[in-house]
């Protein structure tokens, strides 16, 4: 309990519990991961157990989180020749991705086209993310360049390809990744959508936004439930507010119980969209339900009170809020 006695003292003993809990389940991932390693250290030593590379790649990822990326470098190092295939360097590649190590990963990149490791699309989407990540977009091309060369682009590849295009307003080129995208087969999902929705919201191309969004909805079903917010907040944007409640409507029929995340943005939209006392009204219902009291949320509605100088209900908000 002594992670619990460190948290500020004016917080509800409610919401010092649920952080408690937050840090208490990742203890139990760290000590899960920690005795997965342990089996895994176990069944290396078992002379009738033939491991192969690819579980070899998962004793790698796990030592990387645990340990960290040196001890996984170490046990990469020792293993024997036979077993640095294409899953073990992949892996490794993707702890230095994680750990933003572009030097070592760019090395490992070069000995994997050396070996032959490069037959696949996921090291180049790899190298992708890193790349966007640290914002080396330049470094783009050149990477879906070499893996044309290699292999065939997967939808992970396009959807970061388009998101650089996204990212530096080349809307014509976005279209002829996806143009290429759909000459070669490749489903679209619904992150490709989302990200041709916001591209062109962004860039006043509302006709194209609304098309892509009601592709993008067709995408979505129960297994992508971050989809749904994704939709709002798209909605939302374009300023299609009896959208952004019918799909509120069916997230709450499609799931049990709405989290702090969801409420969150279905409160900002409706502020957004100007629609204050419908959002003062979810704040009730969040308030009810919620076991964290976020203190973020009830921000939300005091900072739109203050902004749009509605300083009167700014006030009577302020007000309640404190004698909670």
């Amino acid at each position: 309990m002594s992670r619990m006695h460190r948290q500020t003292a004016g917080q509800s003993q409610l919401t010092v519990l649920c952080l408690w809990l937050r840090g208490a389940m990742a203890d139990f991932l760290l000590a899960v991961w920690a005795f997965t390693i342990q089996i895994c250290e176990w069944m290396t030593k078992q002379g009738d157990i033939k491991l192969l590379d690819g579980d070899y790649a998962v004793h790698l990822d796990l030592i990387a989180k645990v340990r960290g990326m040196k001890s996984a470098e170490k046990f990469f190092e020792d293993l024997p020749d036979r077993m640095k295939g294409q899953p073990t360097c992949t892996a490794l590649l993707h702890t230095y991705v994680q750990n933003k190590a572009s030097s070592e990963a760019e090395a490992l990149m070069e000995k994997m086209s050396v070996c032959g490791h490069l037959r696949y699309p996921l090291p180049y989407n790899h190298m992708l993310s890193l790349y966007i990540s640290q914002g080396q977009l330049e470094k783009v091309p050149q990477i879906i360049k070499e893996l044309k060369k290699n292999t065939s682009p997967d939808i992970v590849t396009y959807n970061l390809w388009l998101t650089v295009c996204a990212s530096q307003n080349e809307t014509e080129i976005a279209e002829k990744v996806f143009l290429e995208l759909k000459k070669a087969k490749v489903d679209p999902d619904w992150v490709t959508y989302s990200t041709l929705t916001s591209m062109y919201t962004k860039n006043s191309l509302l006709k194209k936004a609304a098309s892509t969004l009601k592709e993008m909805e067709k995408k979505v079903s129960q297994s992508v439930r971050v989809a749904y917010a994704s939709i709002i907040t798209l909605h939302t944007s374009l300023g299609n507010s009896n959208d952004v409640r019918r799909m509120w409507k069916k997230m709450k029929s499609t799931f049990r119980k709405m989290n702090d995340a969801e409420y969150t943005c279905m409160i900002l939209s409706l502020l957004k969209l100007e629609e204050f006392e419908e959002a003062e009204t979810l704040y009730n219902e969040w308030e009810s339900v919620s076991p964290t009291r976020d203190s973020r949320v009830p921000n939300l509605l005091l900072a739109a009170y203050i902004n749009k100088n509605q300083m009167e209900m700014a006030d009577k908000f302020y007000n309640r809020i404190v004698q909670k």
